[in-house]
């Protein structure tokens, strides 16, 4: 499980590390920059806020499973 968490993190740092440098080295003026980082790191925001949702909703379900036997 450690690794599994450490390859998405890896892979999701090397996506955003991507994103910013092709951003940054893409010939636009600093205002249309600025907007679509902005743009961007709200959509990732969203994106992870949705994960974490799903994630604690599946972690959810399994506590109930393990805690129906005790019932």
């Amino acid at each position: 499980m450690k690794r599994l968490l450490s390859f998405f993190s890896g892979v999701l740092t090397g996506a955003l590390v991507g994103a910013m440098v092709a951003l940054l080295f893409t010939p636009e003026s600093g205002e249309n920059l600025r907007s679509k980082i902005q743009e961007q790191a709200l959509t990732l925001r969203d994106e992870v806020k949705k994960a974490a949702a799903e994630r604690r909703a599946e972690l959810e379900e399994q506590l109930r499973g393990l805690r129906a036997p005790l019932e």
